[in-house]
């Protein structure tokens, strides 16, 4: 990633609803690799960020209660914020795994500042990911 500053990895730890499923998507569709584990929970390295997948039977349902340059996004939801070249990667892998996009992959701002591509897709368990990638990086914290 092209950014002209040093981010400290993020920890994030959410419900899903087995492991098995979880491993599938995170692992066989996304490419992350996989961490410690036990019977009910699993960590990931999810492009250099550790994710903490713990079973729950009370996993929220999405609500659309976010809108941002018109389109109504779900909240809560995480992802990440990739190279041009790694959005184009994680879109592929996710189309050819017939993945259901919340939000299809559009750019948002377009021919503003902020100008960026996006898609909200969600894993095996119904939890909300959005990934998007900056024409101009330098432009991420932009206010």
């Amino acid at each position: 990633m092209n950014l002209h500053f040093i981010m400290n990895p993020f920890h994030y730890a959410f419900k899903v609803k087995d492991i098995a499923s979880t491993r599938d998507f995170y692992i066989n569709i996304l490419g992350c690799t996989p961490g410690r584990f036990t019977e009910t929970w699993i960590d990931f390295d999810f492009f250099g960020h550790q994710l903490s997948a713990h079973i729950s039977v009370n996993i929220p349902e999405q609500d659309f209660c976010g809108t941002v340059d018109d389109v109504l996004v779900p909240i809560p939801h995480f992802g990440c914020i990739l190279s041009m070249e790694q959005f184009k990667d994680v879109q592929t892998k996710l189309e050819n795994a017939d993945a259901h996009f919340i939000i299809k992959p559009q750019t948002r701002y377009a021919g503003q500042k902020g100008e960026q591509m996006t898609l909200f897709t969600q894993d095996f368990s119904g939890n909300p990911i959005e990934f998007k990638a900056y024409k101009n990086a330098e432009e991420v914290f932009l206010q």
